[in-house]
């Protein structure tokens, strides 16, 4: 036998065995037809015939044709060779410098490139991969980007969680919080956290504004961890939009840590002020996402003191213009930037 593992008992899908090749040329020798064939091989009728059309050659120049079992096995052989998975890197390599280069230069994720090349029609859908295969050409190495360069591929989480008992109360709970906050069609409302790069009393932090609708991120460099930096902060960042600043800025959400302690305030200028429960990060899920992201540019354990706070205006640049599949593949930046025209045009 030329198969291994052959047994009688035929299997959907089970391709032809050599045994019922040379069951076939003596059948056709016999004079049966196609179809009484198939019934005596409880083989389909089209795999019968299509193996007879593979397996016939031409005999007596041409004068007789002929099935022969070993010539069906020899051109199944051969169509096995080719029936093996082609990956396309040569015909979409120009796809391919495309995702690296904003993958390196814009820090763009792999499905970015691939959602920001078809909406722009920069290529046709057949010179591109879609996310899968690129992610899949990273795991087989066959491009210079390699899976510890995926910020998020090797994310481990390691902290344990416990329940622990509420200590402060800086304010309104986000249960009090509009339905229009939490099914994000309405634009205004903000989440806000503070980003430690190394701990120290006098060091400075970076304090963190995510839109929950447009994902638009504002990137705060601060003196130091503390509430009156905090709402220094707030003041010439408001100041920015004029007597606009509270149709930019409807509702602000944060959490009970110290340094939002006189958070509420804000409420006197027209601004909603709502605080998660306490230990409940993923109830600010957008800006510790954002918050991540900045991870990439100031690592944990690393002084923001190194940084200047246009380098951290920069970083915040290139965050909002990432595209964004649950965007459409456009840019946070843009969306705001439409925002703004509209609430200044009122």
């Amino acid at each position: 036998m030329d198969e291994t593992y052959y047994i009688t008992e035929h299997r959907k899908n089970q391709h032809l065995l050599s045994e019922e090749r040379h069951e076939i040329e003596v059948f056709l020798k016999l004079g049966w037809s196609v179809y009484r064939i198939a019934k005596a091989l409880r083989r389909p009728y089209n795999t019968i015939k299509n193996e007879i059309k593979r397996g016939t050659v031409s005999l007596y120049h041409g004068r007789v044709e002929r099935y022969r079992a070993d010539e069906g096995y020899k051109v199944y052989r051969e169509h096995r060779q080719e029936s093996r998975r082609k990956y396309r890197c040569l015909a979409v390599s120009a796809f391919l410098q495309y995702v690296k280069k904003h993958f390196y230069n814009d820090k763009w994720s792999l499905d970015a490139c691939v959602g920001k090349a078809r909406t722009s029609k920069a290529f046709n859908r057949s010179e591109t991969v879609c996310t899968r295969t690129l992610y899949r050409y990273v795991d087989l190495g066959l491009l210079s980007i390699r899976n510890m360069d995926l910020p998020e591929k090797l994310h481990r989480n390691t902290k344990r969680h416990e329940i622990r008992e509420n200590r402060k109360n800086l304010g309104r709970s986000i249960g009090e919080r509009p339905e229009s906050v939490d099914s994000r069609e309405e634009f205004g409302h903000w989440e806000i956290d503070s980003v430690l790069g190394k701990k120290g009393e006098n060091e400075p932090a970076v304090i963190a504004l995510t839109e929950r609708k447009l994902r638009i991120s504002l990137w705060l460099k601060v003196k130091d961890h503390s509430a009156d930096a905090v709402q220094d902060a707030l003041h010439a960042l408001f100041s920015e939009f004029g007597d606009k600043y509270p149709e930019v800025f409807k509702t602000i959400t944060g959490d009970n840590g110290s340094e939002f302690a006189d958070l509420s305030e804000w409420e006197k200028c027209g601004i909603g002020i709502y605080f998660t429960h306490p230990y409940t990060s993923c109830e600010k899920g957008t800006v510790e996402r954002h918050n991540r992201m900045l991870r990439r540019f100031i690592p944990k354990g690393k002084s923001i003191d190194n940084y200047t706070a246009d380098e951290i205006l920069i970083f915040a640049d290139l965050i909002n213009a990432l595209p964004r599949k649950l965007l459409g593949y456009r840019t946070p930046e843009e969306l705001f930037d439409a925002e703004l025209d509209r609430i200044f045009a009122a």
